[in-house]
């Protein structure tokens, strides 16, 4: 096996990725494990937002208000799930028990008298999970690899989900009228099994390939951890840290929602057909950028820059794009502005925020984790909606104005960005110089 690990093909891996010959096998698992992931939940998206297209303004906004408060539901039951039930059994439970709902949800929608309630209920239900299921899978994550391992290897894993994210809107697309709508709920369902096994394998590399059997939140173990079922809230607000990452979340959250409000304004004046087409063309745009970015420049940018900068690069990339859009306020401008914000955030932000994580123990990560992930992303939403709301609509700020803000806004996220990389760099390389140390009593 090491011999295979060793040959040319790893070779020519680890010159590309930087990943190590004893980390490959791991490292192939978790990407298909967020391929997967991403697959599923894109077969299905069309299906939810197809649905929307019959509702009115103000029923999309109470869904989406619905959503924020499921989100705090959902958590919670999370947290008491995590203190009663084994670590070995939480992660594949959450993907089996979302699985199981989407053949609820298909069962459902043959007999209902009343779709509508079924599909309003759908379209909450995909809402919450389609953040729930990769904060539960990046926790997995933060408990497999190492500080050392996170910065080079995240990146990589992070491009099955860019593709999987290409993948999953193609079997809709062109296989919808063979297979039937709703039956696509079956597929993703399907689809959401196929991590279960994976993440057996995975437990097994940690403690052999990986050598990481002495990492927090190992699964193997039956270990439980604290009992109180929203103790990741009091987590969260005791820990400055995580209120750091708080911030970090609705400060992108923020300019995801000012520049989607914005992109929309301008494409109103299209018909749907041309709106689809340049949405689509964004897509894959933004997919294709954030493959290769996160393959072969994330890891090195983590590793030999740090944390400090990989994390507010994007960020910094942000207010010097707002101040282009406040000086040229026209539609290409805010389209580029869009696809450096995505692009960024999958192949650079994103897989920077996760390694954060490996810094926390083992409750705050399985409890207070998914709070930020889900609840404060969720609450970001809902409020930064209703900002640029009343900033367009109140007080009727133009383009510009908006632009302005949003380079403001842009600048404390960076500053965020700083400050959690910094203290993440910091810890790394006070455990670096210990091992050193340690190394050279053992000599």
């Amino acid at each position: 096996m090491n011999n295979e690990m060793s040959g040319p093909l790893s070779r020519i891996v680890r010159a590309l990725t930087k990943v190590e010959s004893n980390e490959l096998r791991a490292t192939v698992l978790s990407f298909l494990f967020v391929f997967a992931l991403m697959t599923a939940y894109f077969i299905i998206r069309p299906v939810r937002d197809a649905m929307a297209s019959d509702w009115t303004r103000a029923e999309t906004s109470f869904l989406w208000t619905l959503t924020f408060f499921f989100s705090i539901a959902a958590v919670s039951i999370y947290g008491f799930m995590i203190s009663r039930v084994r670590f070995s059994r939480v992660v594949p439970g959450v993907y089996i028990f979302f699985s199981a709902s989407f053949v609820a949800f298909y069962l459902v929608t043959k007999s209902a008298s009343d779709p509508t309630i079924v599909d309003k209920s759908f379209y909450v239900w995909l809402s919450v999970f389609s953040l729930f299921h990769v904060s539960v899978f990046w926790t997995f994550m933060s408990g497999l690899f190492s500080k050392e391992q996170a910065p080079r290897l995240f990146a990589v894993i992070m491009t099955g989900a860019s593709a999987g994210a290409i993948v999953g809107p193609s079997i809709p697309t062109f296989f919808a009228a063979d297979i039937g709508v709703m039956n696509l709920m079956l597929v993703s369902a399907v689809i959401l099994l196929i991590p279960v096994p994976i993440i057996g394998a995975l437990e097994k590399l940690k403690v052999t390939e990986l050598g990481n059997e002495d990492l927090q939140a190992d699964l193997s173990h039956a270990e439980r951890i604290g009992k109180n079922p929203f103790s990741g809230f009091t987590l969260l607000l005791q820990n400055p840290f995580l209120l750091g990452i708080c911030l970090f979340i609705l400060m992108y959250v923020t300019m995801s929602t000012f520049v989607y409000m914005e992109l929309r304004e301008f494409l109103s004046i299209y018909e749907r057909p041309q709106r689809t087409e340049i949405q689509a063309s964004i897509d894959l745009v933004v997919n294709s950028l954030a493959l290769l970015t996160a393959l072969f420049v994330t890891g090195r940018l983590a590793t030999r820059f740090g944390m400090a900068t990989t994390l507010s690069l994007v960020p910094l990339m942000m207010v010097g794009g707002w101040l282009v859009v406040a000086v040229v306020p026209v539609l290409a401008v805010l389209i580029g502005l869009q696809i450096a914000r995505r692009a960024g955030n999958y192949s650079v932000t994103k897989p920077g925020r996760e390694m954060l994580f490996t810094l926390v123990d083992t409750e705050t990560r399985y409890k207070a984790k998914p709070v930020i992930d889900i609840v404060v992303y969720r609450g970001g939403d809902m409020v930064t909606a209703w900002v640029h709301t009343g900033l367009r609509g109140m007080l009727d700020v133009g383009l510009i104005g908006i632009a302005v803000i949003g380079a403001a806004v842009a600048a404390i996220w960076a500053l965020a960005g700083f400050y959690l990389g910094s203290t993440y760099d910091k810890a790394v390389g006070k455990k670096s110089t210990k091992t050193a140390a340690t190394g050279r009593k053992g000599e």
